[in-house]
C-alpha cells in the first residue's frame, strides 16, 4: 500500500510553496530548507480543497503561487542537487599523477647523484694514485739532484 500524501504549505512571504508527499521531512527536502519550518510554525500541513488537488496531481513536485492569492498554482524550478563533498575522481587523478611525477624526479635524482658519487670516487682514486707517482718520481729525482751535488763538492 503506498503511503498517504499529505499536503504541505510554507511562504516566504513573497510567494506560497506546496507540495505533496507522506511526511514532514519529505516537504522539507523538496523546499530545499534546511531547518524546521513546522516548528516554527512557518509551514503547516493544509486541507484547502483547490491546494490539495493541485498538489496530488503532481506529487513530489513543488508548487508556487504569490502569497496570500487564490491564483494558479506553477511548478517550481527543482532544487539543485548538492555537489558531492569531497575531491572530484579528476581532482584525485591528478594528485595521483602529480604524486608520481614527484616519486619519479626523485628517483632520477637520487639515480644521478649516485652516479656523481661514483665519479668522484674515480676521480679522488685517480687523484691519490697520480699524487703517488709525483711523489715517488720526486723522489727519485731529489736522490739523483743530491748524488749530483756530492759530485760537484
Amino acid at each position: 500500500m503506498a503511503p498517504r500524501l499529505k499536503v504541505f504549505v510554507t511562504s516566504d512571504g513573497l510567494t506560497d510553496y506546496v507540495v505533496a508527499v507522506s511526511s514532514r521531512a519529505k516537504a522539507l527536502a523538496a523546499w530545499g530548507v534546511r531547518q524546521d519550518v513546522f516548528k516554527e510554525g512557518a509551514a503547516h500541513e493544509t486541507d484547502d480543497p483547490a491546494l490539495v488537488k493541485a498538489a496530488l496531481a503532481r506529487p513530489g513536485e513543488v508548487l508556487r503561487r504569490p502569497a496570500g492569492t487564490r491564483g494558479e498554482l506553477a511548478r517550481l524550478k527543482p532544487v539543485k542537487a548538492e555537489k558531492p563533498k569531497g575531491p572530484s575522481k579528476a581532482q584525485l587523478r591528478k594528485v595521483a599523477d602529480l604524486e608520481s611525477k614527484l616519486a619519479e624526479l626523485d628517483r632520477t635524482q637520487e639515480a644521478s647523484l649516485a652516479e656523481l658519487d661514483r665519479q668522484q670516487a674515480d676521480l679522488d682514486r685517480r687523484r691519490r694514485a697520480l699524487e703517488a707517482r709525483h711523489a715517488k718520481r720526486r723522489e727519485a729525482l731529489e736522490a739523483s739532484l743530491k748524488a749530483a751535488r756530492a759530485a760537484l763538492g
